[in-house]
């Protein structure tokens, strides 16, 4: 059985937790606010080019630049976009289970991975699968000029005709509480198909000319995909983890009220045992006076 000292001990250490869980939930809430900001802001222009280029590249076809041709090959490259840092819930754990499952429905030693993230890099590191590339402290300091950096290494990868499609494996944010998991193909770029009863193909005017005008413009939407994935993932983490330690907290909480009333009824136990001892010695010292 627990003594009281060990009891006090377990009190305090629960209570040094908690205050830990509580702290990190103000910076995570401090940095979400921020993130959640930037994503907000960056979604609009990423969407409405996304819609730009896929009707762009319906209108003009595959033929037009190397980012738009389609290969049959199941050489598939994935990135999977995870924290650096523990702490935030199923929101790492969530993104591996899927990777795996994406690299496992792939043909046997054609799929590989782009790990952004400690998590993802330290997880595959002790598997068969092939490791293209990794980016560390990525989303902690995340900029537009880091998407830009990969967005390219991609980018020449598809080329070069070194892999036969790109996909974006990353956490969406939807909410404080809530992210889900998205796999988004980057490359090739994807043609919006025509919506059914659409009418006829508006004829554009282009100047330059069309091979100029995608050669500008389809670097840059690659690069802004990337960057809002990055930008999701980096919310859904902060999210993640504010959660986390806010369940934390409060179990720490709910512990301590344990703590404490076990701690009073083992106190009232070696109270109410002490007054017994007592009172049994005064009945000892009186019955052997009176014998």
């Amino acid at each position: 059985m627990a003594t009281l000292q060990d009891i006090r001990r377990r009190i305090r250490s629960v209570q040094s937790t908690q205050k830990i869980t509580r702290a990190m939930k103000l910076v995570a809430a401090a940095k979400l606010r921020r993130a959640q900001e930037r994503i907000i802001e960056a979604r609009p222009y990423a969407f409405k080019m996304a819609e730009l280029v896929g009707t762009l590249a319906r209108a003009l076809g595959e033929d037009k630049h190397a980012l738009l041709v389609r290969r049959e090959g199941d050489r598939k490259l994935f990135v999977v976009i995870t924290a650096d840092k523990g702490l935030c819930g199923a929101f790492n754990s969530n993104i591996i289970r899927r990777s795996i499952e994406l690299l496992r429905g792939s043909m046997e030693g054609a799929g590989a991975l782009v790990a952004v993230g400690r998590k993802a890099r330290d997880f595959y590191r002790r598997r068969s699968w092939t490791i293209r590339g990794e980016r560390i402290g990525l989303l902690d300091r995340l900029t537009f000029g880091h998407a830009r950096d990969l967005a390219g290494e991609l980018m020449r990868a598809y080329v070069d005709d070194e892999v036969d499609e790109v996909s974006l494996v990353f956490n969406e944010f939807r909410s404080v509480a809530v992210q889900r998991v998205v796999v988004e193909r980057l490359l090739p770029i994807e043609a919006h198909a025509e919506a059914p009863g659409e009418g006829a193909a508006v004829d554009y005017l282009y100047e330059p000319d069309p091979t100029a005008i995608l050669a500008a413009l389809l670097p840059r939407h690659v690069e802004v995909q990337l960057y809002r994935a990055l930008l999701e993932s980096s919310a859904g983490e902060h999210g993640a983890r504010m959660t986390a330690m806010e369940a934390a907290t409060k179990n720490a909480q709910e512990m301590i009220e344990l703590l404490t009333i076990q701690y009073n009824k083992a106190r009232q136990e070696r109270i109410t045992k002490e007054l017994l001892d007592i009172v049994g010695g005064a009945e000892a010292l009186r019955s052997s006076a009176e014998g």
